[in-house]
């Protein structure tokens, strides 16, 4: 099965043959091809061909390079026979795979790709191949040669750790890998035809839990058949008939991540004719309030004008310095010879634009563009003061109501609990930098359950009796952040932090060398909060303390956070989270290693946290900028190790991007999308 949605071509000679196998990596049907999706594409689908069901979601987060999150289940297969209470119903498997072209197809040359399938953890479905194609179009050739579910022998599980027996054990991989391939046929753009020779003896993979019901015996054939059909630029269905005996179905859709699904729009201010009589001063605040802005502040000693206001709508700081560019060049500047633009959030100014009068005035005739002048101009992010007293339009309260999905998997209740209702927020300002921020949920659709008893020092093992409230307060803090000299920030709060513990968090950061580096060292002191109860507090005390880094690879859009020290449930180590900013998208992997010896549970003894998330910005949607930002996190199992509190924001996401290297890059991103 397969729905893919045409994108532009991955790399030369891949397109158009990018759609999904069975199980969501680019290939035709129950093999790999060497072919990759699009760079910055993201594809989710399913597959339906007896006894499996494969579910996936797959990202390419560079050129060449993708990453697949799968999920396989098992029909009439029952994970938990043992268990009369349970609801899971089907046995099913999570897995990642990977695959790396690390050969690009050439004129005579054809691509070549290295495969990662399930290299982790209980390893039921893993596979290491590497695979070539060749595209003498229509037709798309491919060879591979693959060990464990396509070679001799089933491979064994890895536990917590990481296998790839091509590299740890090339000479055992060899003498248990088998030759796959296949041609696929695009006599039209929108259909294609798939035939394949699967090496896969499923009467031998005694690890998979469908082999003792269903595959007793070699299945009747070992070649494939498939047609697919794209209706849709975006779509694609397949129809298939594997291994001598089964229909197949998939269905899946492909996008690129970083282009809007409604082209965003934002319609430029237009001065009343009745507004133009008022002093300058006037005129530009209501022209940045009419914009987006708030809290807004203007002066100017006919030598030098100060523009000062917080961006409340655009995403990026360098399209919120142009709105302002553009409305200045509708009022004029005074005939001031300097210009000073201040961005700021809650009085706490991140950057600074300086150009000059004329520049504007230049804009305004059309001499100079907006890329242009900001060419000409300088950013600057170490202004820590603000230097216009008087502002206008300040905005005493921020709130929002959002539509909320939340979900917990894995449990042995049931494979998907879910509840679904609204979550609000409402944030009261104060003086500078400082602000109470309340939360609320309410799910009026909500199955969340359990069957687990909480482990031996139950962190977040217990989450269940919390997700199970139909409503709950989830925060109700008060927060202070302050900026002093050489961009040093600070960041205090108080109260009821996040839905299960409430305390005081702290922390400090600095950016460092333009931005390529954030430093940071924070911790917190909590206590939990009783499920059923929105203010008391339970005698469980927790504290933690970490060391935090991030390194941003800009010419890339990635930034990777080592947060190092002692986490709630007192274990010591370190998490490592990958990110990959895709135009507001950010891709997001971690993975914790911390000593486990302080658990006496086997649930938690010899874990490492990991997980994904994914942050996905409003704006992508609605036709217009928008700083809203919805983020959602799915770890593999909830466990206790390597577990902080959940913060609401911290110093390096208040930083964010607002550096001279991202502000350089977006600047320019503006531009080239």
């Amino acid at each position: 099965m397969a729905l893919s949605a045409a994108s532009p071509p991955a790399a030369a000679g891949d397109a158009p043959f990018t759609s999904p196998s069975n199980f969501g990596l680019t290939g035709l049907l129950d093999t790999p091809t060497a072919r990759v999706m699009p760079g910055n594409s993201l594809r989710a689908g399913g597959t339906r061909i007896d006894p499996y069901r494969y579910y996936f979601i797959g990202v390419s987060p560079f050129s060449r390079l993708e990453v697949v999150g799968r999920l396989t289940e098992v029909a009439g297969v029952p994970a938990f026979s043992n268990l009369s209470a349970s609801s899971y119903g089907n046995f099913k498997d999570k897995a990642v795979d990977v695959k790396f072209q690390f050969l690009r197809e050439g004129k005579y040359s054809p691509a070549v790709a290295a495969v990662f399938m399930d290299p982790h953890g209980t390893r039921i479905y893993p596979a290491q191949a590497l695979v070539a194609s060749k595209q003498i179009f229509p037709f798309d050739f491919t060879v591979g040669l693959g060990n464990g579910r396509y070679g001799k022998r089933p491979l064994p599980e890895s536990g917590e750790g990481f296998r790839a027996e091509m590299f740890s054990n090339p000479r055992a991989w060899w003498r248990d890998a088998r030759l796959f391939g296949g041609i696929e046929f695009a006599p039209a753009e929108t259909l294609s035809i798939v035939a394949e020779y699967s090496p896969v003896r499923y009467d031998l993979q005694d690890r998979d839990p469908a082999q003792a019901k269903y595959f007793q015996d070699p299945v009747p054939s070992k070649f494939n058949v498939g047609l697919r059909w794209k209706p849709l630029r975006w779509a694609e269905i397949d129809v298939s008939y594997q291994r001598g005996n089964r229909i197949g179905v998939g269905i899946s859709t492909t996008f690129d991540v970083g282009k809007p699904f409604v082209p965003i729009y934002d319609a430029p201010w237009r001065e009343k004719p009745a507004d133009r009589g008022r002093s300058l001063e006037d005129r530009i605040a209501a022209g940045l309030s009419a914009s987006g802005f708030s809290d807004i502040g203007v002066a100017s000693d006919r030598i030098t004008l100060r523009v000062e206001a917080q961006n409340d709508r655009y995403f990026f700081t360098p399209r919120a310095i142009e709105e302002v560019l553009s409305i200045l060049a509708r009022t004029g500047t005074g005939h001031a010879e300097y210009l000073r633009v201040v961005v700021k959030e809650n009085g706490i100014p991140l950057v600074e634009l300086v150009t000059t009068g004329p520049a504007v005035d230049d804009l305004a005739a059309g001499t100079i563009s907006l890329p242009g002048i900001l060419d000409i101009s300088a950013f600057r992010t170490d202004v820590r003061e603000t230097l216009v007293p008087e502002t206008v339009h300040r905005r005493w309260f921020a709130y929002g109501v959002k539509p909320s999905l939340d979900t917990f998997l894995n449990d042995p209740a049931r494979f998907f609990s879910y509840r679904a209702g609204v979550a609000g927020w409402l944030h009261a300002f104060g003086w500078r930098g400082a602000r109470i921020v309340t939360g609320v949920e309410a799910y009026p659709v909500n199955n969340v359950s359990t069957l687990n008893a909480p482990l031996s020092i139950p962190v977040r093992s217990d989450i269940a009796l919390y997700k199970k409230e139909g409503a709950s307060l989830s925060r109700l803090f008060a927060e202070q952040v302050a900026k002093g000299g050489r961009s040093i920030h600070g960041r205090l709060a108080a109260g009821y932090l996040e839905t299960m513990y409430a305390g005081v968090d702290a922390e400090a950061a600095v950016p460092l060398w333009g931005g390529r580096v954030f430093l940071g060292a924070g911790g917190s002191y909590v206590r939990k909060r009783a499920p059923e109860s929105p203010f008391r507090l339970t005698e469980a005390g927790f504290h933690t303390a970490f060391l935090n880094t991030r390194l941003n690879i800009v010419e890339w859009d990635v930034q990777a956070d080592v947060k190092a020290g002692r986490f709630l449930a007192g274990d010591v180590g370190a998490s490592l989270t990958l990110s990959k900013f895709i135009n507001g998208f950010v891709l997001s992997a971690w993975y914790t290693v911390t000593d486990t010896s302080v658990f006496s549970d086997p649930f938690n003894r010899g874990y490492h946290d990991k997980g994904i998330s994914l942050a996905i910005p409003l704006r992508m949607f609605i036709g217009r900028d928008s700083k809203t930002v919805y983020t959602y996190r799915l770890s593999a199992w909830t466990r206790d190790a390597g577990q902080d509190i959940d913060h609401e924001r911290t110093l390096f996401d208040f930083i964010g991007r607002n550096s001279p290297l991202h502000l350089d890059r977006d600047r320019n991103a503006l531009y080239v999308q």
